[in-house]
């Protein structure tokens, strides 16, 4: 029977959910290039949680290597937002938002063999499952927009390897403390790579410490702020008053606010063929299917709610 802290942690969800749809839209908005547009977004995550006592006491208390482990993290984390975002502008939020839906498959063929854990056919099979779908979305985008879908599967692939890896150490710390402590470690190393950005990825080299504009600020403080920091802490509560099956469905929703928001806003089904929405509907497909199976099999969602406050695809009860 449904309680009203179950209804509300319900509404919660969803509200975070649709926050973090609202990320590749933002991101569309915002005109600054990829790597700053990241920088800034972390840097000012960061910042915030910075003002916190609670986040110092939990980074004294952490032990130093169990810090840096985090810090390691952090900049896969980084990557993980630099292409994300670099799909974004490569191709557009639509592209983005179903490319990194393919996170949860690859989470699940990962973690096997990042966590000893048992693998499952079950999970190898949707991952090939999801092959039909990446057909139809590749063949579904004008050929211009192709090194967005590469970029959004290597942001994908980020989620799995930093989400599996979270996971392996979710109790080593606050969750806002190992928040602040990846998003700085993140900030650090794409002032680094910066420079070498021309070798590595052209695509997504330019000058880093891009002063934003009065719209792009704001637009910066809302991805960083509405739609960061303030679900990451709804979802803290909303998570104790659900089961991991409700969370990963719920979550699940998120690349289809995504692709309804850009169709709503930028119109964006005319840039895309029905070839691509098919496929969509194929990924979505699978990645439901891999929430109810592992809804299924764990019964705690709030055990990896720290997940939540850095990756655009939240992998709940993974």
């Amino acid at each position: 029977m449904r309680t009203p802290d179950t209804t509300r942690a319900l509404w919660q969800i969803h509200f975070c959910v649709l926050l973090w749809g609202f990320t590749a839209i933002l991101g569309k908005l915002i005109s600054l290039p990829a790597l700053p547009l990241v920088w800034w977004r972390m840097l000012l995550v960061v910042a915030a949680l910075a003002l916190l006592p609670r986040v110092w006491r939990g980074l004294r208390a952490m032990p130093a290597r169990t810090r840096w482990a985090y810090a390691g993290i952090g900049a896969l984390v980084a990557l993980h937002w630099l292409t994300f975002y670099g799909a974004i502008k490569l191709a557009n939020a639509s592209v983005a938002a179903t490319c990194i839906a393919f996170a949860t498959p690859m989470t699940a063929l990962a973690e096997p063999l990042l966590t000893r854990q048992r693998f499952r056919p079950g999970d190898l099979l949707l991952g090939l499952a999801s092959l039909p779908g990446i057909w139809l979305v590749v063949g579904g985008v004008p050929a211009g927009m192709h090194a967005g879908i590469v970029a959004g599967v290597a942001s994908a692939a980020l989620v799995a390897l930093f989400g599996t890896l979270n996971k392996r150490m979710v109790e080593g710390g606050d969750p806002l403390t190992v928040t602040a402590l990846e998003l700085g470690a993140g900030t650090l190393t794409l002032t680094l790579l910066a420079p070498l950005m021309p070798a590595l990825v052209p695509a997504f080299a330019g000058p880093l410490l891009v002063l934003p504009s009065a719209q792009d600020a704001l637009w910066l403080g809302l991805l960083s702020m509405a739609c960061t920091l303030l679900p990451f802490a709804l979802c803290l509560v909303a998570l104790r008053h659900l089961s991991a099956f409700t969370a990963q469905l719920s979550v699940n929703l998120e690349p289809i606010y995504a692709i309804a928001l850009a169709a709503l806003l930028f119109g964006e089904q005319q840039e895309l063929s029905g070839r691509f929405y098919a496929g969509v509907a194929i990924i979505l497909g699978v990645v439901f299917a891999q929430g109810l199976l592992a809804g299924r099999r764990r019964p705690d969602a709030t055990e990896h709610a720290e997940l939540l406050g850095v990756s655009e695809a939240k992998q709940v009860a993974e």
